[in-house]
């Protein structure tokens, strides 16, 4: 997908600075707990060779959601004050935006996206931390360290408001290290109530998660 197409979600980027954290085992507002988490029908599965996102993991996706290829470094066809606009929104902290999974066709409004970054010596930690920092107006972070699939990461549980709608909304993310680098899945959503209803899928992906490095 080129990376102008992106323009649309520029206003929640633009209109969404500082972030306060807190380290635990706890569970912040909106923060499933192991055990308890709803976890939707799966209805394909996206990263492996020959699906629409090659990743360094695969995971499975919620039943009628849509995922589709991003390249995040590719700002070709804008200039100027735009292509800023676009590096900024493709770029969060460590990592570059690789694959959006759209849940509209399933009746809701969001994305579970995927970031990727470089490989490195930066541990899931660091890098998810790095990625909320570099959120406009998160807030209230609570990490905790999960084992979800076949791996080991770090799930944060945050809010972020919007300066324009003078409104706080949940995200979540989750981070994990693989040979070919780090990797984010973040679940954002319109608001509180769509992001929860999304909770199920972003805890599909989660606990079905694997690398794909050989």
């Amino acid at each position: 997908m080129a990376l102008a197409a992106l323009a649309t979600g520029l206003v929640t980027g633009l209109v969404t600075g500082c972030t306060a954290e807190r380290e635990g085992s706890g569970a912040a507002s909106g923060t499933s707990a192991k055990g308890s988490a709803k976890v939707a029908k799966r209805g394909g599965s996206v990263g492996a060779a020959g699906s629409a996102c090659e990743l360094p993991v695969a995971f499975d996706i919620a039943e009628f959601w849509k995922a589709k290829a991003v390249d995040g470094a590719d700002a070709s066809g804008a200039d100027g004050d735009l292509a800023e606009l676009l590096d900024a929104f493709a770029h969060q902290g460590p990592v570059t935006l690789a694959c959006e999974i759209d849940a509209k066709p399933a009746g809701k409004i969001g994305f579970l996206r995927v970031w990727t970054g470089a490989p490195g010596n930066a541990d899931a930690r660091t890098v998810l931390k790095e990625f909320v920092a570099a959120e406009p107006q998160a807030s209230g972070a609570v990490y905790r360290e999960v084992k979800a699939g076949d791996v080991t990461g770090v799930e944060v549980a945050y809010t972020t408001t919007s300066k324009l709608l003078d409104e706080s909304k949940q995200e979540h993310a989750f981070a994990v290290t693989t040979s070919e680098g780090p990797v984010v899945l973040h679940l954002g959503g319109l608001d509180t109530g769509e992001h929860d209803a999304m909770l199920p899928a972003y805890e599909l992906a989660k606990s079905t998660l694997r690398t794909t490095a050989a």
